[in-house]
């Protein structure tokens, strides 16, 4: 009779080492990969605009090696209503969990930090006073 406790134990005791698992460590190499544009969303006073439902695309290569590749496009959301589209070569650094791009065009990914979790990268940033703000979701 003692040993059905003293088994009970011990299979209690092993319940969330068998159903625990490790957290995503963002590190280059877990990080690194292609990803493509699953949200975009910018507000500002007239409220939100979805891009993606616009024509927005996004595609970008994260090499191990920091650099980048791919490209955006966004119809209308240049000059005088004129659509970017831009070559994503540059690099990317990795700090803890955020990952910044550095694009050789100047392109709201400059601006946007981003935070990496497993297969995907989410990014926000609001541009101080003026009421706008960005939202980024890119996925492997």
């Amino acid at each position: 009779m003692k040993q059905i406790p003293r088994l009970l134990a011990v299979a209690v005791a092993a319940l969330p080492v068998a159903c625990s698992h490790d957290p995503f460590t963002p590190n280059i190499d877990s990080v690194a990969g292609d990803y493509h544009l699953q949200s975009l969303t910018t507000t500002d006073l007239g409220g939100p605009r979805d891009w993606v439902a616009m024509g927005a695309t996004l595609r970008i290569s994260l090499a191990p090696n920091g650099t980048t590749s791919g490209r955006l496009f966004m119809p209308g959301a240049g000059l005088g209503g004129s659509d970017v589209d831009v070559n994503m070569t540059g690099t990317w650094t990795l700090a803890v969990a955020t990952v910044e791009f550095h694009p050789s065009y100047d392109t709201l990914l400059r601006d946007v930090t981003f935070i990496a979790y497993e297969n995907r990268l989410i990014g926000d940033h609001a541009y101080g006073s003026s009421g706008v703000s960005v939202r980024i979701i890119l996925t492997k």
